[in-house]
């Protein structure tokens, strides 16, 4: 184990220490090039998870070094992508990207996404609200920054007063990539 991140004291739990070590030193091969882009991405950095254990790497720590590095991916990825096509070809393919959001913006209230099969999901007015807000975002009426849908907080709710985590959760790390790709 590294000292990389600050640990949680004895009886808490955080993130494993040898896997958050393990991943930060693909992800450093990874965007020195020693891995391709297609199989180490920005998206693989959203999607990564670490088991807890204790005396682990603060979450709070990890987190926020995560998400600098998925900025750092997609910075990368802008970079190369304008060297080789040109500024007007990456906000092209950026706009394309958010164009596939655009339609579930615009269904109704409450029918944006699938309700659970069973259990709890995340109370439907709350991912409305952000929703409408990325909305005035895309239709220059407002402003949202990547972070702010990052740190957003859902709270739980069942059955039809709720949408099913999961698709939220994918369509939320598509609009922060789309936000970061801009930024």
């Amino acid at each position: 184990m590294s000292e990389a991140f600050p640990t949680v004291g004895f009886f808490h739990k955080g993130y494993d220490p040898d896997s958050v070590d393990a991943f930060f030193e693909d992800a450093r091969r990874a965007y020195e090039g020693g891995v391709p882009a297609e199989q180490f991405s920005a998206e693989q950095v959203r999607q990564a998870t670490f088991t807890l254990t204790r005396r682990g790497y603060r979450i709070d720590a990890v987190d926020s070094a995560m998400n600098r590095l998925e900025a750092a991916f997609v910075q990368r990825d802008r970079a190369d992508h304008v060297a080789v096509n040109g500024e007007s070809a990456w906000y092209d393919r950026v706009a394309d990207r958010a164009t596939t959001l655009y339609p579930r913006l615009q269904r109704p209230r409450g029918e944006r996404f699938a309700h659970p099969q069973s259990g709890r999901g995340y109370a439907i007015d709350e991912v409305d609200d952000l929703l409408e807000r990325l909305a005035a975002y895309f239709d220059d009426r407002g402003d949202i920054t990547a972070d702010e849908i990052r740190q957003a907080v859902f709270q739980s709710a069942r059955g039809s007063k709720a949408y099913a985590e999961g698709p939220v959760d994918a369509y939320l790390g598509r609009a922060i990539e789309i936000l970061l790709a801009v930024d």
